[in-house]
């Protein structure tokens, strides 16, 4: 699994644990739930300022997003 697949699973993992729809992160990081979807199914290539203000919006560190990236 490439690393833009990983982050998206971590991303989508998260968003599942705190109970929030991909509308309500959208709405976050002030952006469209099309563009969170890209983000979770590893179509889009984020920024690392993305990367951060995902993870603010789930409460959470960026590193925290990151662990399951860092494994082959």
């Amino acid at each position: 699994m490439d690393v833009k697949r990983r982050f998206g699973s971590a991303v989508r993992a998260r968003r599942t644990v705190l109970g929030i729809s991909q509308e309500e992160l959208a709405l976050r990081i002030d952006a469209d739930q099309a563009y969170v979807s890209r983000i979770e199914a590893g179509a889009m290539n984020v920024t690392l300022e993305t990367a951060q203000q995902v993870a603010e919006a789930l409460e959470t560190d960026v590193a925290a997003l990151f662990p399951a990236v860092s494994r082959s």
